[in-house]
């Protein structure tokens, strides 16, 4: 198995990058967002696509070389030890074939995002770098969130501060698993399915996703279970489905049979409570307890 790499911790001082692998960005909202982050005694660096624009395509925030030449950059530039996304949106996909991820986890530091971000987070978490499905750097509403903010800053600054994951979950099936914690977008997963940056899970997972109907929550979750993505999965962690209605339902119908442990209505996703987590790291989720429990002394930092 990947041995399982941890990055430093952030120390006020050091400096961040921002990168956009997906969709546009407002430059007021990322200009908000930094500011916590310069809050924290960071120092932040937007990288030069990210606000740039596409010239056709007005859902990207640049060209595809482009946004994966910036992520490389940031990430190879030693001067950064955390790359934060700016948004997600779309288009982390189109740019997947332009990145080398064996050589990215060479150099192991932080690296922030969701939703579509999960199609990042996947193949870095299969070579075993622990990476931090969180608030966004241009996430105004999220990061403007108290409760959110702190738990990413602990994350990134104090890892080991963090004793448990969840807030708010409810026991679905009882239980106890361990294993890496691994997981996302919903959809962002599905849609990986035979690709080359598939990379099925075996631990604990946690899925989230927005403005998805519940036949289509089943529709992936289908592809998922058809696919053998949960063949491996010990453990269960259903984060907040947003806009849509009946998802608890569906998501019970579909996993419950799978008998492992499992906890919904956590606040992970797209609402404005959004609790990072370690993507990654070993984990143990006591479901009758409703924690996860980070298990930072299975994993050594990187360097």
């Amino acid at each position: 198995m990947t041995d399982v790499r941890v990055p430093r911790p952030l120390v006020a001082g050091d400096r961040v990058a921002v990168v956009a692998p997906s969709g546009p960005i407002r430059p007021e909202r990322l200009e908000i967002g930094t500011q916590y982050l310069k809050e924290w005694g960071l120092e932040v660096e937007v990288m030069p696509s990210v606000l740039a624009g596409h010239e056709g395509l007005d859902y990207l925030a640049a060209e595809d070389k482009a946004r994966a030449e910036d992520l490389r950059n940031a990430w190879l530039d030693s001067s950064f030890p955390a790359v934060f996304c700016a948004r997600g949106g779309y288009g982390v996909q189109r740019m997947l074939e332009y990145v080398d991820f064996d050589e990215l986890v060479a150099l192991p530091k932080w690296f922030v995002g969701f939703s579509d971000i999960t199609a990042l987070h996947e193949p870095l978490n299969a070579r075993g770098l622990v990476t931090i499905h969180g608030p966004m750097a241009a996430g105004v509403e999220q990061l403007g969130n108290a409760v959110g903010r702190e738990r990413l800053r602990a994350l990134l600054f104090e890892p080991q501060s963090v004793t448990d994951l969840l807030d708010g979950a409810l026991t679905v099936v009882d239980g106890v698993a361990e294993g890496r914690l691994r997981g996302g977008n919903l959809a962002l997963l599905a849609s990986s399915i035979g690709t080359p940056t598939y990379a099925p899970p075996a631990g604990v997972v946690v899925l989230e996703d927005v403005n998805e109907d519940a036949y289509r929550v089943d529709r992936l979750l289908t592809q998922l279970l058809r696919a053998g993505w949960f063949d491996q999965v010990t453990g269960i962690v259903v984060g907040d489905f947003s806009e849509a209605s009946d998802i608890e339902v569906v998501v019970a119908e579909r996993l419950e049979p799978l008998g492992v442990p499992m906890v919904d209505s956590v606040a992970i996703g797209h609402e404005a409570l959004n609790l990072a987590v370690p993507l990654g790291l070993p984990v143990r989720l006591d479901a009758a307890a409703r924690t996860l429990t980070p298990l930072w002394s299975g994993a050594p930092a990187g360097r």
